[in-house]
């Protein structure tokens, strides 16, 4: 498995709850891009449309030695679920608070997969006790390493 992009923002702003391996429908120069490091996940937002799943506003730089076919990079994309994981995010998506946001990129042999997370919005005072854990974990590091 070789990460390609990962949303560190999701983590900040979000509890995850539940993660979820999907796969994206994308064309060759858009995977040839992705390869490249050419993704970009911090706008991105996971949309439940009927029985389909799609991503929204995620960056996917345009190849530049594509000359056909040549694609907007922030169009949705499909995303491919089993039937049962799709009824899960749906219901997921009930609850008060809930969204399902996008944490990491990666290549899992040839293909493509995006790691999507059902999630719960931080208030300000969560985000200060992440703040604070993070400063702890940095004081430990130094004594340790010196």
């Amino acid at each position: 498995m070789k990460i390609i992009s990962t949303n560190r923002r999701a983590s900040f702003e979000y509890f995850l709850l539940d993660k979820y391996q999907a796969g994206i429908v994308l064309s060759g120069s858009e995977v040839k891009s992705i390869r490249g490091n050419g993704v970009s996940l911090d706008d991105g937002y996971v949309v439940i449309k009927g029985t389909n799943v799609w991503i929204k506003n995620m960056y996917i730089k345009p190849y530049k030695m594509a000359t056909q076919f040549l694609i907007d990079e922030r169009r949705d994309r499909k995303l491919l679920l089993n039937k049962k994981e799709i009824l899960k995010l749906s219901r997921g998506l009930k609850d008060v608070g809930l969204t399902i946001v996008p944490t990491k990129i990666y290549f899992e042999g040839n293909f493509v997969k995006l790691e999507i997370a059902l999630a719960k919005g931080k208030k300000l005072y969560d985000k200060r006790e992440s703040i604070k854990q993070k400063e702890l974990l940095r004081e430990k590091g130094r004594h340790i390493f010196g």
